[in-house]
C-alpha cells in the first residue's frame, strides 16, 4: 500500500475512554454556553486512559484543534476549570512518585550515565526488535515528533538573557533552521510514510495508551502555565541530553533492519543536532536561567525528573507487551 504525506492538519476527535473523557468530548461537538463541567475528578486514576484522554483533548485544543469541534472551548472557562482539576490530579501523582530533593547537577550528571545491562527501548530495538515493534514504537512517537518543539516555544517568552537566545537556538534547530522540508516535524512524516504508515497529524491518537499521552501531556501541562517554565526547560533538556545515544541506537537498529532511508534518517538527523544541543542546554539555557532565578532550581530538577519517570513508565509498558508476544497499542497499525 501506498501511503502519501498528509497535511499536518486538524485531527478529529477521538472516542472516549471513560466517564471524563466522555463528558469533554462530547462537549466539545456543540456550543460552551451553558456547559457545566462533571465534578469527581480527584477519584480518577491520575495515569490512566480516561483522565490523560481528556487532557489531551484539552491540550489539543492550544494546538492545532479538531476538525469536529465547534468553536469557542479553548478559554471556556467550565473547560479551564476541569483542565485545572486534572492538571492537579496528575501534577500530585508525579510529585508522591519523585520523593527526594536532588541537586540540579545530580539530575542532569545522571542523565549521561548508560545502563551498563544495556536495558531499555532502543536497546531492545537495536539488539533484538523486529520490523513489527518498531512500527508500533513509531505510532507511539507520532503523538509528539508531528508537532516537534512546539510545546517548548510555549517558555520562550517566559525565558530572558542568555536562557532566552539559547533556547531559541535550539528550537530553531528543531523547526528546520528555517527551510520548512527540514522540520522534524516533517522528518517524522517522511519516517512514516518511509514505513508505510499512516502520516496525518494525530492518525494514531486512538491506538496509542494512556502512558504515551502522559508523555506528552507533560509537555503542555508545563508549557501552559508560567510558574512551571522551570519544569519545561529541565523536560526540554532531559530530552536533549538523552536523545543522541538513544537515537545512534535506533538509526543502527534501522538499518539492520533494512528500513527506508527515510526512516533512518530522522534519527542520524538528532544524533547531530542534539549532541550539540545537549551542552547548550545545560550551560546555556538551564545555567543561565538558574543565575538568574535560582528559585527554580526544584521546578527545574522536578521536569528532568518527571520526564525519566513517565518514559520509563512508556518504555516498561512496550517492553512488557512485546515480552509477552502481544501489541502495546490499544489498536493494531
Amino acid at each position: 500500500m501506498t501511503h502519501t504525506l498528509h497535511a499536518l492538519g486538524a485531527a478529529t476527535l477521538p472516542a472516549p475512554r471513560g466517564r471524563l473523557s466522555d463528558a469533554v468530548i462530547a462537549a466539545l461537538r456543540a456550543d460552551p454556553s451553558g456547559w457545566s463541567a462533571p465534578a469527581g475528578a480527584g477519584d480518577t486514576d491520575p495515569y490512566g486512559e480516561d483522565l490523560q484522554l481528556a487532557l489531551h483533548v484539552c491540550y489539543e485544543l492550544h494546538y492545532r484543534g479538531f476538525r469536529d469541534a465547534a468553536p469557542g472551548w479553548e478559554w471556556a472557562p467550565e473547560l479551564i476549570r476541569l483542565r485545572s482539576g486534572l492538571e492537579r490530579v496528575f501534577l500530585d501523582a508525579l510529585a508522591a512518585d519523585l520523593p527526594g530533593r536532588p541537586g540540579i547537577d545530580d539530575v542532569l550528571d545522571e542523565l549521561l550515565v548508560e545502563p551498563v545491562d544495556g536495558r531499555g527501548l532502543s536497546h531492545h530495538l537495536l539488539d533484538r526488535g523486529e520490523w513489527w515493534q518498531v512500527r508500533e514504537n513509531f505510532a507511539h512517537r507520532s503523538i509528539y515528533h508531528l508537532k516537534e518543539a512546539d510545546p517548548h516555544a510555549w517558555v520562550i517568552p517566559r525565558l530572558t538573557g542568555r536562557a532566552k537566545a539559547a533556547l531559541v537556538a535550539v528550537e530553531f534547530d528543531e523547526y528546520g533552521g528555517g527551510r520548512g522540508d527540514r522540520m522534524h516535524s516533517q522528518l517524522y512524516a517522511r519516517l512514516l510514510a518511509g514505513a508505510g504508515m499512516e502520516t496525518g497529524y494525530l492518525h494514531y491518537l486512538e491506538h496509542v495508551p494512556a502512558r504515551m499521552l502522559a508523555t506528552v501531556n507533560l509537555m503542555s501541562l508545563c508549557g501552559l502555565h508560567r510558574e512551571l517554565r522551570g519544569a519545561l526547560v529541565g523536560h526540554f533538556a532531559a530530552a536533549e541530553i538523552t536523545t543522541a545515544p538513544s537515537a545512534t541506537r535506533m538509526a543502527k537498529a534501522l538499518e539492520r533492519l533494512d528500513a527506508h532511508p527515510d526512516c533512518v534518517e530522522f534519527y542520524t538527523e538528532h544524533i547531530e543536532a542534539d549532541a550539540v544541543h545537549e551542552q547548550v542546554m545545560r550551560l546555556d539555557v538551564v545555567g543561565d536561567l538558574l543565575a538568574r532565578e535560582p528559585e527554580l532550581t526544584e521546578s527545574v530538577v522536578f521536569g528532568v525528573r518527571a520526564t525519566g519517570l513517565l518514559e520509563q513508565r512508556l518504555g516498561d509498558h512496550l517492553l512488557t507487551a512485546w515480552a509477552e508476544g502481544r501489541s502495546s497499542l490499544l489498536k493494531p497499525v
